[in-house]
């Protein structure tokens, strides 16, 4: 580690990115193994963290994230709406379909950002702060091949709602943020054309929040 970054500061941070990759919690031998270090500076970092409500012991002795890191996380989706909206709305214009930006939540696919088309009749309505598995709807998908690196698009029929057509690609590049771009439309989509097209806007994305 170079000599002008803070070791405790470092620890600190790999302790909330360990908990954050665990919905279960983590005991603190576990997180002394990870970390590579003795119990004891781990039970130190944990009571500094607690103090900031970052993160929870539980009597168990388990732990994970605390409601501190949530506050942190509502103030994150504003910059991830802002860097997104304009890649979303060429694509919406685009391909005449509402576009959305998703990311993980836990288990769950959340859409952050929407933009739905101007010109065509009929489009679906899709609301931010909309919820579904992780394992359903292109969003969802795309959010799973992304965690390797997956940059195609994916496409799903009738997952989330009967009748619609969903087309998403992960936005990699970007460690911090796991998150999906994508459409969705009522019938059928031409996704050799706009799963490219999709593909490209995720790119997009990621190019504004680098």
């Amino acid at each position: 580690m170079p000599a002008e970054t803070s070791q405790t500061l470092d620890r600190g941070l790999r302790i909330l990115d360990l908990l954050a990759a665990a919905p279960a919690g983590r005991t603190v031998a576990e997180l002394a193994a990870d970390l590579g270090v003795g119990r004891t500076v781990v039970y130190r970092l944990l009571a500094t963290l607690e103090a900031h409500q970052l993160v929870r012991r539980h009597p168990g002795g388990r732990v994970d994230l605390g409601t501190g890191s949530l506050r942190l996380a509502s103030r994150v989706v504003p910059l991830l709406r802002d860097a997104a909206l304009p890649a979303l709305r060429r694509l919406a214009e685009d391909v005449g379909a509402t576009a959305h930006l998703t990311v993980a939540d836990g288990g769950e696919a959340l859409a952050v950002a929407v933009v739905e088309p101007s010109w065509t009749d009929f489009h679906v309505a899709y609301r931010v702060g909309s919820r579904h598995a992780l394992d359903k709807g292109a969003a969802g998908h795309a959010l799973l091949r992304g965690r390797s690196g997956d940059v195609g698009y994916v496409v799903s029929a009738g997952e989330l709602q009967p009748g619609a057509t969903g087309v998403a690609a992960a936005v990699v590049g970007v460690p911090e943020v796991q998150a999906s771009v994508g459409v969705v439309a009522l019938g059928d989509l031409d996704t050799a054309a706009v799963g490219p097209r999709v593909e490209q806007a995720a790119l997009e994305v990621a190019a504004g929040l680098a």
